[in-house]
């Protein structure tokens, strides 16, 4: 294994290779299955998460990595009600508390950084600030308010170069910011129809200026984003998430192979920690990424469905991914791994907590006694 990323050297009771340790840039993971970033909304206001998140996050801490849920670099760069902010001291200073909770278990941790560009409302704005995208296409379907009332989704407000330039140092401010907390690093998130995908797609993407048009164009935006994250933190403590072909959040993704190529070709210069791609069905594109990328690659393939062992170990196996990430069974399992060692029946989830807030359906899943 080339770069940053390879199995360590470790004596080893369980042949899976889920179970086995691996090096993941300056720090070593217990395992290879990772906790996937999901939002939970249960931040308040000034998007400070709450007391029973630093439960909740340890509970967890067997995962050989957990990726946060997502938290927004800026006020502007909010777009749900309950998600947390790392741009603020409060905010920060609670982050630092799950971080210490998870590494009291074991685990390591990366902050997930997320801006929503035109999946947003006016009533997340703070003053001053509009909702904003690559290009005025606004999303055919609804958001949220902060009220959490659903209103079709407003057309938003075309980008210049002084906006770009400001998302890239809120994203390289909340990095250092996440690191401070004691953070083992942070993902981008690049998927899933949030500001960043925006740029990469031609359906939400119409610039002509140096941000869009070809595929290296329209990649430049998170070129220049893991850059600045990169020189703020170190690239071995950056992760980038992808969703290639991902229609989620009114994108059109398809037939956009050469973007994501042209975008893997110019950030595998940067050595990050990991790439993270979701992945319905395997494609040539998908083959083809993991071909050129020289670190870590890590996988998700449960967006339709839970991901078990037994569907997990043949990526592993077969060298489709270096890493596994898992997210709706460690809701309901935050033993997981230990379940799976042991062979013991995983518990359901309860899929009308997932967004609600309070702490049924968030820290009151039991771990299996010993």
């Amino acid at each position: 294994m080339n770069g940053t990323g390879g199995i360590v050297n470790a004596q080893s009771t369980e042949s899976s290779l889920l179970f086995q340790p691996w090096q993941l840039g300056r720090i070593e993971l217990a395992n290879r299955v990772v906790m996937a970033p999901m939002t939970r909304n249960r931040a308040d206001r000034a998007g400070v998460l709450p007391d029973s998140a630093v439960t909740y996050y340890g509970q967890r801490a067997g995962a050989g990595l957990i990726v946060s849920e997502a938290a927004q670099p800026s006020a502007a760069g909010q777009g749900y009600p309950g998600t947390p902010g790392i741009h603020d001291d409060r905010q920060e200073a609670q982050w630092a508390r799950v971080a210490d909770a998870v590494h009291a278990g074991g685990g390591k941790i990366f902050c997930q950084l997320m801006h929503t560009g035109r999946m947003s409302h006016e009533s997340f704005m703070p003053p001053g600030a509009k909702v904003v995208a690559p290009s005025p296409i606004r999303a055919e379907i609804e958001v949220e308010t902060i009220d959490r009332v659903m209103v079709p989704a407003p057309v938003p407000t075309e980008l210049d170069q002084d906006g770009i330039d400001g998302i890239i140092r809120d994203f390289a401010d909340a990095s250092e910011r996440a690191v401070r907390a004691g953070m083992d690093g942070v993902e981008i998130h690049g998927a899933n129809g949030y500001l960043p995908h925006q740029f990469l797609s031609p359906g939400t993407n119409h610039r002509t200026d140096s941000y869009g048009g070809s595929p290296e164009a329209r990649s430049r935006f998170v070129v220049e984003l893991l850059r600045a994250v990169c020189d703020r933190i170190g690239h071995d403590r950056v992760g980038l998430r992808i969703s290639p072909g991902g229609q989620f959040n009114d994108m059109a993704d398809k037939g956009n192979d050469e973007t994501y190529l042209s975008l893997i070709d110019q950030i595998d210069e940067l050595r990050i920690a990991y790439l993270h791609t979701l992945r319905r069905r395997s494609t040539p594109l998908h083959e083809q990424l993991r071909a050129r990328w020289s670190t870590t690659y890590m996988l998700n393939t449960g967006f339709h469905g839970p991901s078990e062992r037994g569907d997990l170990e043949p990526l592993l196996e077969a060298g489709q991914a270096d890493l596994v990430s898992v997210g709706r069974l460690f809701i309901s399992n935050p033993d997981l791994l230990d379940r799976w060692r042991r062979g013991i029946e995983r518990v359901g989830w309860d899929e009308s907590t997932f967004y609600t807030g309070g702490d049924r359906g968030y820290i009151d899943y039991p771990a299996v006694q010993h």
